[in-house]
């Protein structure tokens, strides 16, 4: 183990420890920014599946569904720069996207997971989720699984393909570029979207240890069952397994799913963000958007996870179930495998956890070891 920690969050340090001798950590950081100051900053273990290349202070990593919270930022900026209106039709951006009987459908809709567009019906071609345009061709055809607005469900892996095509066609860049551009180049967050050729040889190897099933039509699955197969799995390798280690994963703009960042990275989006939006100079997310963002907007019985889930626009949001933070005003996101980053504005505090090994999706003791720490830390 690196790094350094203040003595005032050595459980913190301790809760590390443990996850690497107890849970089967195998290389991971975690970072914690309190009042603008880092209090912890750690690493260790191997960012290669043989165990033979230590983790470093600026290793990259995969941390999937949290960059789910830099699409949402994202598009706080674009609301409060007046570029997109959340209760505008998608259509208004995206005119392909009306087939389908989904003119009425808005970007509120589509960032609180209430579109029902969380799986495409028709069976994708093997490796289409490395291609941002044939899956935006295929959700503007999509058919809603539900009526929109009447029921939400997490889009666990659509949600970056909506949204960046939105993203592209008001900008004129993707997602990813104007993530760079507009939002982490300013305040220095080491987060990607589509990695750059130079930061390749910082990622390290992520642990799967399942395969992805096969490329057909799964047989027997109808109606919501079929969609919530889909929404992992339409194609196989939709969610990473398979290809998750491959260059062509990393660099493709999956932005559900394939972002990559440090610890420091993660944790300093989420300490601008906990902080209004603002950096020195530097306007990141206006404030106005930024407290609509984080505002409640869809809860309860969650159709593709089949259980509850609480959800902003874009951010997820703390919830008895699975708190972030230690006050009501916590929001940040979940990542496969357990990474996580949040802030908590009432305790003026970011957090952010990153790992390379696929633990438990739902209640990780991993990540719920650190931020226990973290709570007793404060008292």
């Amino acid at each position: 183990m690196s790094g350094i920690v203040d003595r005032r969050f050595d459980a913190v340090r301790d809760a590390f420890a443990e996850n690497f001798a107890v849970h089967g950590e195998l290389g991971a950081a975690v970072c914690v920014v309190v009042d603008g100051r880092t209090v912890v900053d750690l690493w260790g273990g191997f960012r290669d599946l043989g165990s033979t290349l230590p983790w470093q202070g600026d290793t990259l990593v995969n941390v999937f569904s949290v960059g789910k919270a830099f699409v949402a930022a994202t598009f706080a900026r674009l609301v409060g720069r007046g570029l997109v209106d959340y209760d505008a039709p998608v259509a208004a951006y995206w005119p392909e996207f009306a087939a389908g009987d989904k003119g009425a459908v808005t970007i509120r809709q589509v960032l609180s997971h209430a579109s029902g567009l969380p799986a495409l019906r028709r069976r994708m071609e093997p490796g289409a989720m490395l291609h941002p345009r044939a899956m935006h061709e295929a959700l503007a055809r999509e058919v809603p699984w539900w009526a929109p607005g009447t029921a939400h469900g997490y889009h666990v892996n659509t949600f970056g393909f909506l949204a960046g095509a939105v993203v592209e066609r008001v900008t004129g860049r993707t997602l990813g570029t104007y993530l760079r551009e507009e939002l982490c180049g300013p305040i220095d967050a080491d987060v990607h979207v589509g990695l750059r050729a130079d930061d390749l040889a910082r990622v390290a190897q992520f642990r799967w240890p399942i395969d992805p099933p096969p490329e057909v039509e799964p047989e027997g699955l109808v109606g919501m069952d079929l969609m919530r197969y889909n929404a992992y799995w339409n194609p196989s390798g939709l969610s990473g397994a398979g290809v998750v280690n491959t260059r062509a994963w990393r660099q493709a703009e999956i932005p559900s799913t394939n972002t990559h960042a440090t610890a420091r990275g993660v944790a300093r989006m989420f300490e601008v963000l906990g902080a209004g939006g603002r950096a020195g100079d530097h306007d990141i997310v206006p404030g106005a958007a930024l407290t609509e963002a984080v505002a409640e907007e869809t809860v309860g019985h969650d159709l593709v996870l089949e259980r509850p889930s609480r959800f902003g626009l874009g951010f997820q949001l703390t919830q008895p179930e699975r708190p972030i933070g230690r006050s009501p005003r916590g929001f940040g996101h979940f990542g496969a495998g357990g990474s996580l980053g949040y802030c908590d504005p009432e305790d003026a505090l970011a957090f952010a956890y990153v790992t390379n090994d696929m633990g438990p999706r739902w209640q990780n003791p991993r990540n719920q070891g650190l931020t226990a720490a973290i709570r007793d830390s404060l008292g």
